[in-house]
């Protein structure tokens, strides 16, 4: 009995002891490995945020190829990032805006876009007019800390900040009148405006957010010097405006600056290929001008273009398609552009021939983007809302959800960046109609630079 009682506090302590490296070991966080063993860890935003996701994604692949690292990603809401941040989840996180809430340092910007208030129906024209409106905004977005910065000027300016959402999940209640007001940034309310076009004036705030990429205070300042440098060589070589023109190039945001640029290619690049876009229309039937936009779109006229995901070339095949089309070289200009061209004709044959002729063209340059199934869930999720699937216009609206778990989970083909396919198509469309208007004004090119500028403003209006 005595022996009985003199092992009992011993073994507590050991089942004590067990318990407490149990706990520790369930609920401890595995250490971030040094990017230098070959893995890049990266906070982007989440899937809803499907255009900035696509564009940090590839932004981040694009740093991580510059280190010869792997790259993944961590996709976290916007209230989640910083905080995931400054514990060691992640080495660095994309799309930031400079805080002083954490304990972290910042890159140089690499984009700068204004803060817009929009709400449903009429938006006020004055900040102190807000007041008299109900203002909602995700809860540690670039946004609350642009609103934070205002109102040291605009005490009366008040809002409430939602955690688990995104300004896009935002944008979207207001446009449906759920919502009376939010904040997003230029690019959001742009992209917004392709799917909702009821999105009407916006307020600016005057209190721009610089982009740039964030990493804990204590982080490796070797990695935080090459992210600089890293900035610094896609500012200078192009790759960040090409960047930054394939996935927000669209209507809105091709300013003068933008337009210029792209008729100096159609003068200097153009011509090159122009006889084999005009082979291809001859071989498909589609205009050589749209396909000649959308290449201008996905590589820039650039035959050795290829992304991070292994897309090439003039037209960005991917391996599978070129397969498909025969094509053995897909830096080989003159087979991309053909190849390219006969694969749109293919997805557009596949479409009933019921939708209008102009219809099927922009679904099949969605299909194009994203594929034929996913453009096939699109359709079926309009019909379900109530909506034509006959009809682009209906069916782009859908196209984003594709990247929302709620709706993807029951489409036959899953998860897709819808909403890149939508932006892909809005461009090609504006930058088809800008050759047909320099096709007809080709005296352009000889016109002197002031005149030259004020035809390009009559091109964006």
């Amino acid at each position: 009995m005595f022996a009985m009682r003199s092992l009992l506090p011993l073994q507590l302590a050991v089942v004590l002891a067990l318990c407490a490296w149990l706990w520790m070991k369930t609920t401890a966080v595995d250490p971030l490995p040094d990017w230098r063993q070959g893995e890049l860890v990266v906070i982007v935003p989440p899937p809803d945020m499907e255009t900035e996701n696509a564009f940090d994604t590839e932004l981040a692949g694009l740093f991580a190829q510059q280190l010869q690292v792997k790259l993944k990603t961590v996709p976290l809401a916007i209230d989640q990032a910083l905080p995931a941040l400054a514990a060691h989840k992640a080495h660095l996180a994309t799309g930031m805006r400079s805080t002083t809430d954490y304990p972290l340092h910042f890159s140089k910007s690499y984009q700068s876009l204004d803060e817009l208030v929009i709400c449903h129906g009429a938006t006020p024209d004055d900040i102190d007019n807000l007041a008299r409106h109900t203002l909602v905004v995700a809860a540690g977005s670039p946004q609350e800390t642009a609103l934070r910065e205002v109102r040291r000027d605009h005490d009366r300016l008040s809002w409430s900040s939602r955690r688990d959402t995104s300004p896009v999940e935002l944008l979207e209640e207001v446009a449906d009148g759920k919502l009376d007001c939010t904040v997003a940034n230029e690019e959001q309310l742009a992209t917004a405006r392709n799917f909702y076009p009821e999105l009407g004036s916006a307020l600016d705030l005057d209190s721009p957010t610089d982009l740039s990429l964030a990493f804990a205070r204590d982080s490796d300042p070797q990695l935080f010097d090459e992210a600089q440098l890293f900035l610094t060589h896609i500012k200078q070589d192009g790759t960040l405006r090409h960047l930054i023109d394939r996935y927000y190039g669209y209507n809105e945001r091709l300013d003068s600056i933008n337009a210029e640029a792209f008729i100096t290619q159609t003068r200097t690049l153009l011509p090159h290929y122009r006889h084999w876009f005009e082979e291809a229309a001859d071989l498909t039937g589609i205009d050589w001008k749209l396909l000649a936009a959308l290449s201008y779109q996905e590589s820039h006229w650039d035959p050795n273009a290829t992304s991070y995901t292994n897309v090439r070339g003039m037209m960005m095949l991917t391996e599978e398609t070129a397969d498909r089309m025969n094509v053995e070289d897909r830096l080989d200009p003159h087979g991309s552009i053909l190849a390219g061209a006969r694969y749109l004709q293919l997805l557009k044959e596949q479409l009933p021939l019921r939708i209008n002729d102009e219809d099927r063209l922009w679904m099949a340059l969605a299909a194009y983007n994203q594929g034929m199934g996913h453009l096939e869930d699109a359709r079926i999720l309009a019909s379900e809302s109530g909506l034509n699937p006959d009809i682009w216009a209906d069916v782009k609206r859908m196209m984003p959800l594709l990247s929302r778990p709620s709706f993807y989970k029951k489409t036959k083909h899953g998860r897709a960046r819808g909403g890149e396919a939508v932006i892909l198509v809005e461009t090609v469309r504006l930058y088809s109609d800008m050759l047909k208007r320099l096709e007809a004004q080709k005296s352009l090119y000889q016109l002197p630079p002031v005149l030259k500028r004020s035809f390009v403003g009559s091109l964006i209006k």
